[in-house]
């Protein structure tokens, strides 16, 4: 993203942060409580697009911006759904799910190779024999259990 595109998004995205205040109860006046590392809309909306750009960690975000981890997080699932919300008024959220090869190669035709990134994760398998065997995979021994002395 450009510095054009940055700033036509700024006050989109800055009004729907207004707004999602605007429907949070206040526990303090206004003014109250500790002050906010991320302090304008600029920084919130750079402090998302970074984290979305990157998928850096938690920790390295503490480090680029100056704060906990855990102030990382926070930050990170309190301003996606506001940018989700800006990117909605502006009609350029991007589509999430394609749920067939039809639709990908009527969005996506032009593409020669796809390359997928996956990780096998375990899965909880029955405990019936019969629909056990339909979620094995032959990988692994995860599912035996296995005693060293």
């Amino acid at each position: 993203m450009n510095q054009q595109a940055f700033d036509e998004l700024l006050p989109s995205f800055a009004e729907a942060y207004q707004e999602t205040l605007a429907k949070k109860r206040r526990w303090r006046a206004a003014g109250g409580g500790r002050k906010a590392t991320l302090k304008t809309s600029a920084d919130k909306l750079f402090f998302i697009l970074l984290y979305c750009k990157c998928y850096p960690t938690f920790d390295l975000m503490s480090v680029l911006f100056g704060f906990d981890r855990s102030c990382a997080h926070d930050w990170v699932h309190r301003l996606m759904p506001i940018l989700e919300t800006a990117l909605g008024k502006r009609q350029a959220l991007p589509e999430r799910k394609i749920d067939s090869i039809e639709e990908f190669l009527a969005k996506f035709g032009e593409v020669e190779a796809v390359i997928i990134d996956g990780t096998e994760r375990p899965v909880q398998r029955p405990k019936d024999a019969a629909r056990q065997k339909e979620h094995y995979s032959g990988k692994k021994t995860a599912h035996k259990e296995t005693h060293h002395r």
